[in-house]
């Protein structure tokens, strides 16, 4: 819809006699964060066994499915859509048999020296199945001389760099780790006796799960017939937490590094109204996104929420368009505009983020054409300048309008009356966790980690 590629979202269980079911609806829950690819890896005494598929949770597995794959641990993970790697080579958890035994992967993130790494690897011989930097952690564990599976890991995972939320599968032990900068997401949890990790808290609710803790930054968790052991091998970083998570990613009922997402984007609209206040007559969200803040600025402002655009939440992946053209094809396809709402009225239209503009033009122009005597667009975080290397798939910065225009000329060229963005103050007093605990490198170009290689290297974000 935005432009932006949604995460990943990995899930895993350990101990539990319907591990498998558990993850599927595990997953259900973070369909959010992908729904090009999806799989499933259990395991139990004797040995593996996994099911990957290309498109939604729900289409990839039936009953009978989930009957095939026994075991009482289990890791899934489900996928956002990269260019140019749409495939099931490198849908997830990434399965692999080498001289220490059966091992599975599932990662959130981009690592940003993948493409090095890989090069590196192949020159050494290695062969590649798929264009996954997941895959490149995976030789870098099958390749470590270490005598340990902790050893193995920390090897591999000392020499990669950027983000990444992992869940591991090895026979019997389930593994969790997350970069020292913590930039995505992982939580811990319980289902019984059974330990649980997921990137969200909503897969956890749905499974009627208890919410533990933070897997922290820089933590290796082992779960096995020992209990749960902590490890800290890494140095320690600064936290650089992704501000997307609260601003877009994460579900709204989520529980998201130390705050609920619910309240701080409520937040992000109060703020808004706060700095960019106008005469109007109704707030209206860009669905689903927007909603929350939109309300926030709705209780701030005084000015009436409706809910002026109406999404369908049931569009696939491809569709026909007609051969006679029809105007804003695609966003009309996912969004229409309530007549009753908007006519005569003077609108404030909350979004989350402008990335090209082209899709903010388009609305305006539906609001305009319901009807809508003025259009005043309000954007819950700063202007979005700089591409991200840490797991979200965004454009390139040329693609970026606000990286090379001012908001007044974005103003005029989405044809709006007014246009306001969320200011990075006010993004931190609504966060309410300092300035140094996100990661704004989208808003601010200051990156925590400084990418390697070249344009073009193999890897592309995974997620």
């Amino acid at each position: 819809m935005k432009q932006w590629n949604d995460e990943c979202g990995v899930f895993g269980i350990y101990n539990h006699p319907e591990a498998a079911n558990l993850t599927y609806l595990g997953l259900h829950s973070l369909q959010h964060r992908g729904q090009e690819s999806a799989g499933i890896v259990t395991s139990d005494e004797r040995t593996m066994r996994f099911q990957l598929g290309m498109g939604l949770v729900q289409d990839i597995f039936s009953e009978g499915d989930l009957a095939r794959l026994p075991g009482v641990h289990a890791i899934g993970h489900v996928r956002y859509s990269t260019t140019g790697s749409s495939a099931l080579k490198n849908a997830q958890p990434f399965f692999v048999e080498t001289v220490h035994g059966r091992i599975a992967f599932a990662h959130n993130g981009n690592l940003v020296n993948a493409g090095v790494l890989r090069h590196e690897l192949e020159h050494q011989g290695s062969i590649f199945q798929g264009s996954s930097d997941t895959e490149v952690v995976a030789h870098l564990y099958a390749r470590s001389k270490g005598e340990k599976l902790i050893t193995r890991l920390v090897d591999a995972l000392r020499r990669v760099k950027g983000a990444y939320s992992l869940v591991m599968l090895v026979e019997k032990r389930l593994v969790a780790v997350r970069d020292p900068n913590g930039f995505r997401p992982l939580v811990l949890g319980k289902v019984r006796d059974s330990y649980v990790v997921a990137s969200e808290t909503c897969a956890l609710d749905l499974i009627e799960g208890q919410y533990i803790r933070e897997v922290e930054p820089g933590e290796l968790i082992m779960i096995s017939s020992k209990g749960l052991e902590s490890f800290r091998p890494f140095p320690p970083a600064a936290t650089r937490q992704c501000i997307f998570e609260h601003i877009y990613f994460a579900r709204p009922d989520s529980f998201v590094f130390g705050r609920q997402v619910y309240p701080v984007r409520q937040a992000f609209g109060r703020e808004l109204a706060r700095e960019h206040p106008v005469d109007a007559d109704v707030v209206i969200p860009v669905p689903d996104s927007g909603i929350v803040a939109a309300l926030g600025y709705a209780e701030a402002s005084g000015v009436p929420f409706a809910m002026g655009l109406i999404r369908n939440h049931y569009v696939g992946r491809t569709f026909i368009e007609p051969e006679q053209s029809i105007r804003h094809f695609g966003v009309k396809l996912k969004l229409n505009a309530v007549r009753e709402v908007l006519q005569g009225k003077r609108v404030v239209v909350v979004d989350d983020s402008i990335v090209r503009g082209t899709t903010s033009r388009k609305i305006v122009k539906m609001v305009r054409e319901a009807g809508a005597r003025e259009v005043h667009m309000r954007i819950s975080s700063p202007p979005t300048r700089f591409p991200c290397y840490f797991g979200i798939d965004t454009p390139t910065q040329t693609e970026l309008i606000a990286s090379s225009h001012t908001v007044e000329e974005i103003n005029r060229f989405l044809t709006s009356d007014s246009l306001g963005y969320l200011s990075r103050d006010a993004l931190e007093r609504a966060t309410d966790h300092g300035p140094y605990a996100y990661c704004d490198a989208c808003f601010t170009g200051v990156y925590p980690v400084a990418a390697e290689g070249r344009p073009g290297d193999p890897c592309e974000p995974q997620g």
